[in-house]
């Protein structure tokens, strides 16, 4: 009977109970967290190698990817499977007779043809082939054997974040195509939100009016040597004063956007809300963050974490849609809409279920257009498929999520600040439903953040107009 527990440990083979002709391989499928790991531990970082975009042919990675595996798989069947733990790898000659992509499955396969008893060398035929068999990589490698038998256990590693965020970069080229836009920058007096606008205004995603008071704002550019020079300054008493001045030119069609700097976000959106000097339009107000989480495939659009506190079934229909319209402004077509529940089936005793099920016959009926809506479902399912298929549910939107719905606010917030706080995301959001878009960022957000909201602003703005 096998051991039970073989897999938990390496055995190796010692240089007497190698045989000529005795052979082992292993298999791995090329991802492009591989590529990134690899370049990340050796500072290779040439184009041709790392980015996708700068090859123009399906040789895509093939020479980094060779290095990787061409002596990376080959060395992992040398060291834990022949000769095993204790080896030493004292050389290779290798050449590469295929390209390899991201996607392909690699097998080496490496079998003895040369014993040296006097020095207890051990010399290996390799042959790399991809998943159709055809030959890519082929050569030589020569090891010293150990003498003594050796069962080691297998350690276990350590799990690596790669944060490409591919597809935040997507999005700040896209706004990069558009005409920077002017831009309201609410009370700006703290080195992060002048700093943030005058970084925006250079990428030419904005063109920013500061308002506030401006013997403050000038000193705080100084303070952090920015050039402000170029840009307009409307004296404003404190924050109200400011919020107030911002809001009523966005009225006048003067700003297209509107950029909140030091000050609360109650604050700024109290002029907003005015139901006779604000900028409601018919649509439901609410927050959108577009995030670029780590080892998820796809952009997540999260709603609503910073507006609605405790939305009812008709406000959460506006909020449904300007995310729909949001995913559509940033380029996806067809978003698929999970609504968020602690559980996947109704139950009328939590609202949510209830709330995600009628949602969903709305968009059924045309009440919400654009997207596909499907939930009650829970976060698990929601962005899982394994989660999704452990669980029975057949769904276009489950385990492949676009946007993600919550509950109300404090779910939002907490599931937003998960995303960037522990997960690495890049995110950027901005507040829908007003005649104007308005980048609503936390003074918790870095600089990275505040561009790319910026820059989805932009988009945003375009898009209504």
């Amino acid at each position: 009977m096998p051991d039970a527990g073989l897999d938990e440990f390496l055995e190796n083979r010692p240089f007497d109970e190698i045989a000529v002709g005795d052979s082992a391989s292993l298999s791995h499928r090329v991802t492009q967290r591989d590529v990134d790991l690899f370049a990340t531990a050796t500072g290779d970082v040439n184009p041709a190698h790392v980015d996708p975009a700068y090859a123009a042919t399906d040789m895509f990675h093939h020479i980094i990817i060779h290095g990787l595996w061409g002596g990376g798989l080959i060395s992992a069947v040398l060291g834990t499977k022949l000769p095993g733990p204790g080896t030493i790898y004292l050389g290779q000659t290798l050449r590469f007779r295929h390209p390899v992509s991201i996607g392909d499955t690699i097998t080496a396969t490496l079998k003895v043809t040369e014993k040296q008893a006097d020095k207890g060398n051990v010399t290996f035929d390799c042959v790399c082939t991809n998943q159709d068999g055809q030959v890519v990589i082929t050569g030589t490698a020569e090891t010293h054997a150990p003498r003594e038998k050796v069962r080691v256990e297998r350690i276990t590693l350590p799990y690596v974040r790669v944060a490409r965020h591919d597809g935040m970069r997507a999005l700040l080229t896209r706004a990069s195509a558009e005409a920077a836009v002017m831009t309201a920058v609410v009370h700006p007096v703290d080195a992060m939100s002048l700093v943030a606008a005058v970084e925006a205004a250079k990428a030419g995603f904005i063109v920013p009016i500061l308002i506030g008071p401006t013997v403050r704002i000038k000193a705080v550019a100084a303070a952090e040597a920015v050039d402000i020079s170029d840009y307009r300054l409307v004296e404003a008493a404190d924050a109200a004063a400011a919020a107030a001045a911002a809001v009523a030119m966005a009225r006048a069609g003067e700003v297209a956007m509107l950029m909140k700097g030091d000050l609360h976000t109650d604050v700024l959106m109290h002029p907003v809300m005015s139901s006779l000097t604000g900028l409601r339009t018919a649509k439901q107000i609410s927050h959108v963050f577009v995030l670029d989480v780590p080892d998820y495939p796809r952009l997540l659009l999260l709603t609503d974490m910073a507006i609605n506190i405790s939305p009812i079934l008709a406000e959460k229909v506006g909020i449904v849609q300007n995310a729909i319209d949001c995913a559509h402004v940033i380029g996806i077509e067809r978003p698929r809409v999970a609504i968020l529940a602690p559980v996947e089936v109704v139950n009328p005793r939590l609202q949510a279920t209830v709330d995600a099920a009628a949602l969903c016959k709305m968009a059924d009926r045309g009440q919400i257009t654009g997207g596909i809506v499907d939930g009650p479902l829970g976060f698990d399912n929601a962005i899982s498929p394994e989660a999704a298929a452990e669980k029975g549910i057949v769904s276009e939107v489950a385990g492949r999520a676009e946007i993600l719905v919550v509950p109300d606010l404090n779910a939002g917030n907490m599931l937003a600040k998960e995303f960037t706080f522990l997960s690495g995301a890049a995110a950027a959001g901005v507040v829908l439903g007003a005649t104007v878009p308005i980048v609503l960022t936390s003074r918790a957000d870095n600089a990275a953040t505040r561009l790319a909201s910026c820059a989805l602003g932009l988009l945003v703005s375009r898009g209504i107009r």
